[in-house]
This record gives C-alpha cells, structure tokens and sequence, in this order.
C-alpha cells in the first residue's frame, strides 16, 4: 500500500540525477543506479544491503507509444522486452526456466516493457511504456520479498522523436514525483 512510504523505510532507485535531484527527494534514501538493468540491479543489490528497506521505489523516464499518456504514472506490470527466445518456442518476454516471467502486482496501473535499448520506434511487444530498468527491480523486489512500487514520467513517445524528445523533458518528471513524495510525507 502507497500508505506504508515512509522516509525511514524506503530506498528510492533511479537511474540518473538528471531524473531526480537529491534537493527534489529532500531526506529520503535515494540511489542512482546508472542506466540499464544490469547497472540497476547491481546497485540496488548492494543498496539492500546498506539500508535494508521494506520498500524499493522505482522513479525515472520512460517513453510511451500511447499519445494519451502525459505526465506521471504508477506502472503495477512489468515485461521484460529484450528477452527474445521464440525460435525454442517461448513467447517473446519469457525466458526458458524460469518461473518468473510478466510481473504483476495487485494494484491498478499501467504496464512496462524494459530492455537494455532507447524505444524509438513501434515494439512487437505491447505495453504502455518502455524504460530501461522497471522489470529487473521489480523481479528482484519479488525474489527478495520487498514491497516494489513504480512511478514513471512520461519523456517520450517512444517514436523517431523520443531523443530530442527525451533530452527536453528528462528533468521534468523529478518536480511532478517531488510534488507526489511531498504527499507522503504529510
């Protein structure tokens, strides 16, 4: 429950600064893993150990492919996007044994698909956006049995624009995830 975000036991994971300020998450517990899920796995892993947090926030860009989505957004279902393994008859996203595959969790939201590539064009898998970290955390979180929760900006329209789009607007989602982490704290 969003409810049970407090300062003291949650650790917030984003990729880059430019994302989110230490000022924008003034006294929360707040890492910068650095892009991709690999790096973001790696940092959080060893940040779990530091700060052992009952909670793991996610926050960072992500494009969509949906023009109707503006702004800032929980995203409850992750894919991985990357995973390709079809040809041994999987479907995309699911990797062969392992039990783990699309994670959803038990709130509304919207969906994500990550991969270790900038979205700038149509994906045959479909979810309503595409970042470079949410999948990999949300699987540790599962395994680790830590409370995961995703908030995403929308940078981009993951289209032949998403670069200058996404340089433009990187720095904007920390003001609007600022403004929701205020309201948890009182």
């Amino acid at each position: 429950m969003l409810t049970d975000l407090t300062k003291k036991n949650t650790l917030i994971a984003v990729a880059m600064k430019e994302e989110l300020s230490l000022e924008q998450a003034d006294g929360w517990n707040v890492i910068y893993t650095g892009i991709g899920k690999v790096n973001a796995l790696i940092s959080v892993n060893r940040a779990l150990k530091e700060f052992k947090p009952d909670n793991l926030v996610n926050f960072g860009t992500a494009g969509s492919s949906r023009s109707d989505l503006k702004g800032l957004h929980e995203v409850t279902t992750f894919k991985q996007r990357d995973m390709d393994l079809r040809s041994l008859g999987l479907p995309l996203g699911f990797t062969l044994n392992d039990h783990i595959n699309d994670i959803c969790l038990d709130r509304p939201g919207l969906s994500c698909g990550t991969g270790d590539s900038f979205v700038t064009t149509n994906l045959e898998i479909k979810t309503d956006l595409y970042d470079m970290e949410a999948y990999a955390l949300a699987k540790l979180c599962l395994i680790e049995k830590i409370k995961f929760f995703c908030f995403k900006y929308i940078s981009d329209e993951a289209n032949e624009n998403a670069s200058s789009d996404w340089n433009e607007n990187v720095s904007k989602g920390g003001e609007a995830f600022q403004n929701y982490l205020e309201t948890l704290s009182g």
